[in-house]
């Protein structure tokens, strides 16, 4: 079997590795993409469960290069869901004639540097093989999903599935007992979904999440042209603001504010829409404890509220972590589904799952008769992607045992011992800490210029001197440990139970939390300073 050669391969097809090809297309150089799924779209492919959507506001996810495809496209709701999601990166890549640059069902299993041809050479699932100067990963931060290890989780008899592997074909939920594994982000989603349409849903909490609602509406024909006129401005409030969305901070300090002030903004911020709650908020509840535990109080009482049996009101409370200090999943409805008659809240904290068995779920206070198991059960974030892959690089080393305590990048893009391999929305970049599609166009960006800057000035081999990753981590280190979410368990902190390795209180520094402002200051200074900060020969 015979080898292809190219100048660039990415990997991923999802939303970073279509925009990376349209960049490196434009350019003429000689480019493919290699997608693992037997389509285009990465997360906007694979999570078709029901409820899924932006959190995001839709006009500021989208992509912002090509004033032509802002004025054509129309969004329907304020947060759009996944169908429309995909139509919309499908049109993006019909558009600009991105397909023919795409190899779909192509999984990427090993990857080796030739430090004399300095090539990437990679092998694949098909048994095909291909080597390239750069390699440009787009492996997405959420694309690796995780199981529990319950006993007997292969022994029902029904159907049971991640969401992230959610059937094409339309499931039959009409009457069905179904459980739910999990209240994370996807789980919140689902629930508040499904709640009307089943039989009885059974909630198995693994860890209350705190969560405040999406507040989602449509889009009519007129505010779309007033979107459409003002898109410049959003994309520059976007860029100035430290999470990539259009909110910013409140500038008041927050004991500057009296109580009824505070709470009449948290009141107006409630009821506004996406992460207005969190990222408009007093800046003081990421850094000052008592502050976090008197907003952590409000939307406590918030919840307390909105469902009706106080018992089941304390369980959707969390008390292991304060507001704000886990990644904040938005919500539509979902604290009502409680209210419902169908609708059962299972605390595993009080009685954890003994095993899963043919008909349902066996706690350790009683079996519950299903006939559909979801797990909800998150994703082996950041880093999950580049441990499915064996990556080689100088010296025999293996990314895996490079990363073996937690990634060390260069700005989240390149990491010292691998040469010419470029990371989009990679570990430690801003991607995972803000409006990704905000962060990945600077990412691409950064990228495709220095691939521009090599390619003109006859570079081979392009690596991270080891002092500037080694700075870089420090400020990567130096952020997170400003922020009180470093003692919480999630991805912000890179822990999941159901990775092998993880280690419950230690911290892997999987993404940078210095704002998107921040960061596009230092990949802007490294390219003008010529940069100074990589080996280049």
């Amino acid at each position: 079997m015979t080898t292809q050669h190219h100048d660039v391969l990415v990997i991923g097809a999802g939303v970073s590795g279509i925009y990376q090809i349209k960049r490196l297309t434009d350019l003429g150089i000689d480019a493919i993409v290699l997608e693992g799924d037997d389509d285009l779209g990465g997360t906007w492919y694979r999570n078709r469960y029901p409820g899924a959507r932006f959190d995001s506001e839709s006009y500021t996810y989208g992509y912002s290069f090509s004033k032509e495809l802002l004025d054509e496209w129309h969004w329907n709701e304020m947060f759009s869901a996944q169908p429309e999601n995909l139509r919309y990166l499908n049109y993006v890549a019909d558009k600009f004639e991105l397909r023919q640059h795409m190899r779909f069902d192509t999984r990427i299993e090993t990857m080796k540097w030739d430090e004399d041809q300095r090539r990437w050479h990679l092998s694949t699932s098909t048994g095909d093989t291909y080597s390239c100067r750069f390699v440009i990963t787009s492996l997405g931060p959420l694309s690796i999903p995780t199981l529990p290890n319950y006993e007997g989780m292969d022994l029902f008899n029904g159907p049971s599935f991640h969401t992230w592997s959610w059937p094409k074909d339309p499931v039959e939920l009409e009457g069905k007992r179904v459980g739910v594994i999990g209240t994370g982000a996807t789980g919140i989603q689902v629930i508040a979904e499904i709640a009307d349409k089943v039989g009885e849903l059974t909630v198995f909490q693994r860890r209350p999440n705190w969560s405040a609602p999406l507040n989602n509406r449509t889009i009519s024909d007129e505010e779309m042209a007033a979107i459409r006129d003002r898109y410049d401005e959003i994309f520059a409030n976007c860029a100035a603001s430290p999470n990539g969305f259009e909110h910013v901070p409140d500038p008041r300090r927050f004991w500057t504010v009296t109580e009824e002030e505070r709470r009449r903004t948290w009141d107006e911020l409630y009821e506004q829409p996406g992460f207005a709650i969190l990222a408009a908020n007093f800046a003081d509840i990421f850094f000052d404890e008592k502050a976090n535990q008197e907003v952590t109080a409000y939307i406590a009482d918030r919840i307390r509220q909105r469902v009706k049996d106080p018992e089941t009101a304390e369980k959707l409370i969390p008390t292991d972590h304060g507001f704000g200090m886990q990644r904040l999943p938005l919500e539509t409805h979902y604290f009502e589904a409680y209210n419902r008659d169908n609708v059962h809240l299972v605390s595993l904290a009080e009685t954890p799952i003994e095993r899963i068995t043919a008909t349902g779920i066996q706690t350790t206070a009683q079996h519950h008769d299903l006939d559909l198991i979801v797990y909800a059960t998150g994703f082996n974030a950041i880093t999950g992607g580049y441990d499915q892959i064996e990556i080689t690089g100088t010296d025999g080393q293996t990314l895996g045992e490079k990363w073996n305590d937690g990634p060390s990048t260069y700005v989240g893009v390149l990491t010292t011992g691998f040469p010419n391999m470029f990371m989009v929305a990679g570990p430690q970049s801003a991607s995972g800490s803000t409006n990704f599609p905000r962060a990945i166009e600077t990412g691409v960006n950064w990228v495709t210029g220095l691939i521009q800057h090599v390619v003109e000035n006859g570079v081979t081999r392009v690596e991270a001197r080891p002092e500037a990753e080694q700075a870089w981590v420090d400020e990567v280190v130096r952020a997170h440990e400003r922020m009180l979410f470093r003692t919480s368990k999630g991805w912000f902190t890179g822990y999941n139970s159901n990775v092998e390795g993880h280690q419950e209180g230690k911290i892997r520094y999987q993404a940078y939390f210095g704002g998107a402002p921040a960061y596009a200051a230092k990949v802007n200074e490294s390219t003008a300073n010529g940069y100074q900060d990589l080996d280049l020969s």
